[in-house]
């Protein structure tokens, strides 16, 4: 599976973004997704993941539960974050990633994942 991510942008604190992951392929659904992000001068961080399928199951880093809310479309083969309450800290760079069949906990560890899309930037003045 492709993926690309969009929907990053420059916004004030305390603003919201919408970004967008979309997919090609016919199988999307049996894929779980996770989105990251890296800021400058710092490694790469697991931020949301939703699981396979129906998306029931979901998992969020501590440092957005409660601002961020993960969902996926299989019908659109997109998985959206809805980023609420955006602090300075929370500018980075985004990434969507895919993995088959797998957990969300297990796409938070960032091993042998088997897609990556490119990145979005996020900017969140003060």
């Amino acid at each position: 599976v492709q993926l690309q991510a969009s929907g990053g942008g420059l916004v004030q604190a305390g603003g919201s973004l919408r970004l967008s992951c979309a997919a090609s392929g016919r199988t999307f659904s049996r894929y779980t997704v996770g989105w990251f992000r890296q800021a400058p001068g710092k490694e790469r961080e697991f931020v949301a993941a939703i699981s396979w399928s129906s998306g029931v199951s979901t998992y969020y880093a501590d440092s957005v539960k409660g601002r961020f809310t993960i969902s996926r479309d299989n019908a659109k083969n997109t998985v959206y974050l809805q980023m609420n309450s955006l602090k300075p800290e929370d500018t980075a760079v985004y990434y969507c990633a895919a993995d088959y069949l797998r957990s969300p906990s297990h796409i938070s560890t960032m091993n042998d994942i088997d897609s990556w899309g490119k990145g979005t930037q996020v900017t969140v003045s003060s």
